[in-house]
């Protein structure tokens, strides 16, 4: 009897999700720039982000792969 209701509850939870209307934004691309405020930005502090990269690879015990680097050439 516990099977069914499971069964029953599974079935509403997933067709909750199915909708023909597509979502459409509640912000004009206009108004987007308000949205974006600088305190967000991970890497706003140079000077702390080096530092906390330098953790991390002293932590970790590596060095690089935080960006695309390398010879160019394609050899290891």
């Amino acid at each position: 009897m516990q099977s069914n209701y499971l069964i029953f509850i599974s079935v509403l939870i997933g067709l909750v999700g199915c909708s023909n209307k597509p979502i459409e934004p509640w912000v004009a691309p206009y108004e987007r720039e308000h949205l974006a405020d600088p305190i967000m930005d991970p890497d706003r502090d140079a000077v702390f982000s080096a530092f906390r990269q330098h953790v991390h690879e002293t932590r970790e015990a590596s060095k690089g792969a935080g960006a695309a680097q390398g010879s160019g050439c394609g050899c290891n």
